[in-house]
């Protein structure tokens, strides 16, 4: 496995930090709307430690608060989370963990550390890029959900403060170096129309897994290697 210069190292570690910083800061508005639909501080930080994806964690909350129950809430949020299972089958061979540090990698399989993974030109660096921006993330969110949780409704709708904004930022800032190839614009936007054609008529958070699926199908009909991943290295 190809060996990581201090410098290159340094780099993916503060880029994976400020991507961490400003999606784990929206764990704040989880927090407050949690306790806002009726769960308690407890029942919100155990939501975040062991669900740990916010679009899943924001669903099942939105169902509670809609009326709906509990099973329906839980059902969503597992729909919204299958995505994360398309992750895991993109990251196995890519940071090529086995045994308990890949059962431990599995939990912080998120939209942003797969981002962050799959954008490096090796292995080496696409594993420090994975476990620095995931466990950041983790730590974050869970830190910023109590936070939130405990100051309930006096803190007002985070969203007022723009932290929802950054969390949109963070996923530009991502998507941006894959969008070198005519192939991955067209795809974009594809996609995008896509999910805002069916944002009317479903519910929230299915139009995100419907631009998955329209990335999904031209992967698996085009023939064309993508020129953005990272080439395989001899095992």
């Amino acid at each position: 496995m190809t060996a990581l210069s201090p410098a290159e190292r340094t780099s993916i570690v503060r880029d994976s930090l400020g991507v961490g910083l400003a999606t784990g800061a929206y764990g704040v508005s989880f927090g407050a709307v949690a306790v806002a639909t009726g769960l308690s501080v407890a029942q919100t930080c155990a939501l975040s430690l062991v669900m740990f994806t916010g679009a899943s964690q924001f669903a099942l909350v939105g169902v509670l608060a809609a009326g709906g129950a509990p099973l329906s809430g839980a059902l969503t949020a597992l729909l919204l989370g299958t995505r994360n299972t398309l992750y895991g089958l993109r990251l196995a061979p890519l940071l090529r963990w086995a045994g308990l540090r890949r059962l431990a990698a599995a939990h912080v399989v998120i939209d942003e550390s797969t981002a962050m993974s799959v954008n490096r030109t090796s292995s080496a660096a696409a594993r420090v890029g994975f476990l620095a921006t995931g466990w950041s993330v983790f730590v974050l969110w869970n830190t910023a959900t109590l936070l939130g949780a405990l100051a309930g409704n006096a803190l007002g709708d985070p969203r007022t403060y723009g932290l929802d904004a950054a969390v949109g930022a963070a996923f530009l800032a991502l998507l941006w170096p894959r969008l070198a190839d005519r192939r991955n614009q067209l795809v974009a936007v594809a996609a995008a129309a896509v999910a805002l054609g069916v944002v009317p008529v479903v519910p929230a958070g299915v139009p995100v897994l419907a631009a998955a699926g329209v990335a999904l199908l031209v992967g698996a009909l085009s023939r064309r290697p993508d020129p953005t991943e990272i080439p395989e290295e001899p095992r």
